[in-house]
């Protein structure tokens, strides 16, 4: 038996908490399974379009960090090897953010007729349903290239970090996946929010307040659309899980700062 759809409010959400989020998401798909399995249609148009650019990038990588280190050429060969190899690392760990933005904020707003169904139905099942509509497409649109600026940001600031050997490789892997997961924690979780007549500032202050649960749900959908076809199976269960997240974050009030130490 699959996890249960409704939310478990509890005194605190943390990290495990949003992973759980994205969990019950897939419960929807014993309750409506024609509603899902429509919601995956977007998502699989998108990536369809996306995955030839991506996997040219795959094959083209290496020759493109030895364009990009042309000052490396001299460079003893385990020095040399070190570095690109981090930065290709780097440089896929980018694209992956980019990839990542620019199939959750395409598909979210070319889907947005079948992703409002999947939220809709959400909110009735578990009861008291909000009155507004959250999102529509120009404002997903608009979040859109919200998205794509701040992914493509941070997939530049991946880039120069991969110049420091080794460390630079690793450690912009590990920050591009959190990253990622919170960006599309944030986008996914618009809807429900505004839904609710919280502004961008509200939400903004709302997420911050519970850091811990937005990463644990966003990174864990980041680490679903790392798998083939994930992202098209994922994407209507993450909008369930972001609704009843939604409704935890605004239903539990966000850690307290630990007190200062007496001077």
């Amino acid at each position: 038996m699959g996890p249960a759809l409704g939310s478990a409010v509890g005194s605190t959400v943390g990290f495990a908490d949003g992973v759980g989020h994205l969990l019950r998401g897939f419960a929807m798909w014993r309750r409506r399974p024609g509603l899902m399995l429509r919601g995956m249609l977007p998502a699989l148009l998108v990536l369809l379009l996306l995955v030839g650019l991506f996997t040219g990038l795959v094959l083209e990588v290496g020759d493109l960090v030895a364009w990009a280190t042309p000052f490396a050429d001299g460079w003893a060969a385990g020095l040399r090897s070190a570095l690109r190899v981090g930065l290709a690392l780097v440089v896929l760990a980018a694209t992956v953010i980019l990839f990542s933005v620019t199939f959750t904020a395409l598909t979210l707003t070319l889907g947005d007729p079948f992703y409002e169904r999947v939220w809709r139905a959400t909110e009735e099942l578990l009861g008291d349903p909000p009155e507004g509509d959250g999102l529509g497409f120009w404002a997903s649109a608009r979040d859109a290239l919200v998205l794509l600026g701040l992914g493509l940001a941070v997939g530049v600031g991946l880039f120069v970090l991969g110049f420091v050997p080794v460390v630079g490789g690793v450690g912009g892997t590990v920050l591009g996946v959190v990253v990622a997961g919170w960006l599309l924690g944030s986008e996914l979780l618009n809807r429900p929010l505004e839904a609710r007549g919280i502004d961008r500032a509200g939400r903004r202050a709302l997420l911050r307040g519970h850091r811990s649960a937005v990463l644990g749900y966003g990174v864990a959908t980041q680490v679903c659309f790392l798998v083939p076809l994930g992202g098209v199976a994922v994407m209507p269960a993450a909008v369930v899980g972001a609704t009843t997240l939604a409704r935890d974050l605004l239903s539990t009030p966000a850690p307290s700062a630990p007190p200062a130490p007496p001077a």
